[in-house]
């Protein structure tokens, strides 16, 4: 095993609580490096903090796995999913979809595992998960008992961890075109050619809010992917819901789930750019009594946040030009780097160039399945805002 070291003054953030080790925190390490293998991490004066996987190529080098010195086995990984399956929004059995594994969220750096009915869909992203995919697919066959495992390890930031991307049945085999329920709504995702792991798991209570703020409005959905929150506002009694996308792929998807939930009538989905589209409404004078933004993230990393900002400002921008009074907004940020006071400050700012007043009605974030630690900020990346349109 590896033994690695800190830098005097260094241990303090890993003592509040965060799971992640700097590169420029390590004062060195004792061993061989091997890209993630199971390291020691003590402090400068050698009293120990945990167990973290290892990899020294990364700037986020260890990734912490335990506070003790218990092995990092089988049973180990038995104990934490057993331990992920009780947290709030999960369950290991069902029609529905959740998220069973949220890498650091709960304690398992690297790995994340989401449920499409009696379907896994895994995701290992570091080279310390890598090392560790066998047990990790033998735990997840005992505990959670699947007909098959589909594996997505597909992200770029594997690229980052020296590994190559992988995608395809890690365990068993079966369709990849599941349904799975929503809150008695039916929505249809495809884990292995979909955004993410097939759907937008961590959309799910922010959607049932949108279902309840669409009754009777014209309800408009971007950036719409298959349809989760067009097709949720139409089950919540919207008078229509438009969601324009540009991939015909997604929306042939959204309007499966529309038409398996006998809502096609008052679903529309047309492939259009999001931000020509919008432009186009305003011209027309088109209004919408509720107006969903849930774009892609514009920023992967701090160095474009800047730019990531503009295009923020830009959408929103146009979406408040065609909210009719009292319209609702309902806007939405996956990207890490811009952080709640960022998002809140670009509305405002929005707003003043859209010369409209609206009310913050609430500030969300990602669903209960997607657990947030307290000391790790980076865990909490989804923004949610609903604003009210005063005037």
């Amino acid at each position: 095993m590896l033994t690695i070291r800190l830098a005097p003054g260094r241990e303090s953030r890993l003592q509040a609580g965060h799971p992640w080790i700097y590169r420029s925190e390590i004062a060195r390490i004792e061993g061989t490096e091997t890209p993630g293998a199971i390291g020691r991490i003590l402090d400068h004066r050698g009293k120990f903090l945990g167990q973290a996987t290892v990899n020294p190529a990364c700037q986020i080098a260890g990734r912490l796995l335990s506070r003790d010195e218990a092995p990092i086995d089988d049973a180990f990984f038995e104990r934490r999913i057993r331990q992920a399956l009780t947290r709030c929004g999960r369950s290991a059995s069902g029609p529905d979809a959740c998220r069973l594994v949220f890498g650091e969220g709960d304690h398992l750096p690297g790995l994340i595992v989401d449920r499409y009915g009696d379907l896994l869909v895994a995701q290992i992203l570091t080279a310390g998960m890598e090392r560790l995919r066998e047990t990790i697919l033998e735990v997840l066959r005992r505990v959670v008992a699947p007909r098959a495992i589909y594996e997505r390890s597909d992200s770029s930031s594997r690229r980052m961890e020296g590994l190559d991307l992988r995608k395809g049945f890690a365990w068993g085999t079966g369709e990849t075109g599941v349904w799975v329920q929503e809150e008695g709504l039916a929505f249809f995702a495809d884990v292995a050619a979909g955004q993410k792991t097939g759907f937008f798991l961590d959309q799910r209570e922010n959607r049932q809010v949108v279902r309840r703020l669409a009754k009777g409005r014209e309800v408009l959905d971007c950036f719409c992917y298959s349809g989760g929150f067009a097709v949720s506002a139409a089950g919540g009694g919207a008078a229509s819901a438009l969601g324009i996308d540009l991939s015909e792929t997604s929306l042939a998807w959204a309007r499966q789930s529309a038409e398996r939930n006998g809502l096609a009538a008052s679903c529309t989905f047309v492939s259009v750019n999001a931000f020509d589209q919008l432009r186009a409404f305003a011209r027309e004078e088109r209004r919408f009594g509720l107006v969903v933004l849930d774009p892609p993230a514009f920023t992967k990393g701090r160095d474009a946040l800047e730019g990531a900002l503009r295009g923020y400002n830009e959408i929103n921008l146009r979406a408040m030009k065609i909210l009719a009074p009292g319209g609702i907004l309902v806007t939405c940020s996956c990207s890490y780097h811009v952080d709640a006071p960022t998002f809140l400050e670009m509305l405002r700012s929005a707003a003043v160039d859209a010369r409209r007043e609206f009310r913050l009605v609430e500030l969300r974030t990602q669903a209960a399945d997607h657990p947030i630690l307290l000391a790790a900020k980076e865990t909490q990346y989804l923004k949610c805002a609903i604003l009210e349109a005063v005037n």
